[in-house]
């Protein structure tokens, strides 16, 4: 039920009826306190002022037009002209009711559904994926997901960077590895040490330097030996990542990889495209394109090299063929990119032009969803402690371990290879919710104890709180499905819980509009202590509760335990019925 949606479209014709002109904001917002309802209406004020008249009478005529029969049971005008919005109890059973019924929890499909285009976790294929790699990873999976769930057509786009100079290096230092003529497979085991290995050889070889840009050039133009060397890079890299995908519980796969040398073809075009429209001109013997529209503080337009003097293109070139191909051939309507937010100014340039050469087209959203660095504790960007980059299957695997060893000290019946099942689960899931409860635009410091604790807006909490629900269904022997539509919301808790889950859509409008996952973990975080609350007030097993209480208090339950399993679903955190 988008609640929110709901009352501000009725607020809106209340207003226009009440003679506020049309566009006036009716700022409809959750009430911060229980006293003043669930919602409130706060534009009267804004509009009062600009009509020059009394808010509080302008409120009452408001009040007058408004219809909320069916949703409120009281609505009254607070100080100068709030309006406060009380859910009514009836509206409130039919929607646990429906949403007990529905593995959707009556959330509906996007009345338009869009192509959206979603860049995230782009690793480079010469080397193995770091913790750098984690918040484009999650973050743009979370989104992906969810704006899936609500019927949009997601086009994943893996941009792997698998082109440039580097490559001539490591082909050069690869066959000087080969056996027999043949590729040593033990020479790429680890391609974090191969890849430092062979980028000494070039700082400190001259001839290895000379052979590796040779080598550059004859990949470029197609030669057969040092294509196959590549490919070699790009297949075992392209495994590493796998592997992480599927320790992360991320969504992409072999068929989402578009990786830079795909556009190859396109880099050519796009040059001669930008000098038609008198966009890119030569300077220096470079291809230019001066923006007018990002002139620094003198007036003068900001250079954008699009092509260097030697005929080499650049990441903004491929940048903009990658933004063709998603606008032109995908027809997106949205484009998200999760890239850091060191790239901001970069994704602004090919963003402008982009649009101002119609490499996009004007109805495709452009979006640079960035983001902040994970920290140490000692508040520097995260590192091993010998200062060297912390593999990510190192860090996944860490915590899965620690998982184990908190895991290992709470009372349990599960066997070893469930403990073990869990242990993964609570792991991966404490890694991936530590980072996307965080502001997607924040730094944030990587905690273990933190992350790993079962108190507090952590993933090992918000399991733990699903388990919980499981337990009651078990221990009181009954199937959920098999509930009757009995109910009947009586006691403050149970309408707090109730409305915090009948709040789900709204949360995932906003996550999927602002790309900011971290409004479904605190959502999610809300429920589960929500729901702590209720259990503790409303007994739910004992003997003194009556049939309606208890089934009342059951389809709360069963609903509570629903949105906590899609919701961590979304952010890609599994659940597990003990722990």
């Amino acid at each position: 039920m988008k609640i929110k949606q709901i009352l501000t479209q009725r607020v809106i014709a209340a207003m226009t009826a009440a003679g506020i002109p049309e566009g006036t904001n009716p700022a409809v917002a959750l009430s911060n306190r229980p006293q003043f309802g669930e919602y409130q209406a706060n534009g009267v004020l804004g509009a009062a002022k600009a009509l020059k008249t009394n808010p509080r009478e302008l409120a009452n005529k408001v009040v007058a037009e408004l219809d909320l029969t069916d949703i409120a049971e009281k609505v009254e005008i607070a100080g100068p002209g709030f309006i406060n919005i009380f859910l009514s109890k009836d509206w409130l059973n039919q929607q646990m009711m429906a949403a007990k019924a529905d593995e959707r929890l009556t959330i509906a499909t996007a009345d338009q559904a869009q192509t959206c285009v979603v860049d995230y976790s782009s690793p480079n294929l010469a080397k193995e994926m770091h913790v750098g790699h984690l918040r484009s990873t999650i973050i743009g999976d979370a989104i992906a997901r969810t704006l899936e769930f609500q019927g949009h057509k997601v086009v994943r786009q893996n941009h792997m960077g698998d082109w440039g100079t580097q490559f001539g290096m490591l082909i050069a230092h690869l066959e000087d590895n080969m056996q027999g003529g043949n590729i040593d497979g033990t020479a790429l085991a680890d391609l974090e040490v191969f890849y430092r290995e062979a980028k000494k050889r070039f700082d400190e070889e001259d001839n290895f330097a000379d052979r590796a840009r040779d080598y550059v050039v004859k990949l470029q133009g197609g030669d057969e030996r040092c294509t196959e060397l590549w490919q070699k890079f790009i297949e075992v890299s392209v495994s590493h990542s796998e592997d992480i995908y599927n320790k992360l519980n991320v969504t992409l796969t072999r068929d989402d990889i578009k990786p830079e040398s795909a556009y190859n073809d396109r880099l050519a075009p796009v040059i001669e495209n930008l000098q038609k429209q008198g966009l890119a001109v030569e300077d220096q013997g470079a291809q230019v394109v001066f923006l007018e529209e990002m002139a620094n503080k003198d007036g003068e337009p900001m250079p954008v090299i699009v092509q260097k003097s030697g005929g080499g293109f650049l990441y903004a070139t491929t940048d903009l063929a990658a933004l063709e191909y998603r606008s032109q051939t995908l027809d997106a309507d949205r484009s998200l990119y999760f890239i850091d937010a060191r790239q901001s100014l970069h994704m602004q340039q090919v963003f402008t032009i982009a649009k101002k050469s119609g490499l996009a087209s004007e109805k495709v959203s452009l979006e640079h969803h960035p983001f902040g660095t994970m920290m140490g504790e000692d508040g520097k960007p995260f590192k091993t402690r010998a200062g060297g980059t912390v593999k990510l299957v190192d860090l996944l695997d860490e915590s899965v371990t620690r998982a184990a060893e908190l895991l290992s000290q709470r009372e349990t019946d599960l066997t070893a290879e469930q403990q073990a099942e869990v242990a993964r689960k609570v792991g991966i899931g404490a890694v991936k919710f530590a980072d996307l409860s965080k502001h997607r635009t924040s730094d944030y410091i990587f905690s273990w104890k933190t992350m790993l604790s079962f108190e507090g807006a952590t993933a090992p909490y918000l399991q733990y709180a699903y388990t919980r629900v499981q337990s009651i269904f078990n221990k009181a022997g009954i199937d959920a499905s098999s509930l009757s539509d009995e109910i009947v919301i009586s006691q403050e808790q149970e309408r707090t819980l109730a409305i915090k889950l009948a709040q789900f859509e709204d949360t995932l409008e906003l996550v999927a509009k602002e790309a900011l996952p971290h409004q479904l973990c605190a959502y999610l975080y809300e429920v589960a202590s929500g729901f702590m609350s209720f259990y503790e007030a409303c007994p739910i097993l004992k003997d003194d509760v009556t049939s309606e209480e208890k089934n009342t208090r059951l389809i709360l339950a069963k609903n509570t335990a629903a949105t906590l399993k899609l919701g961590l679903d979304l952010l890609g955190i599994e659940v597990m019925d003990k722990m």
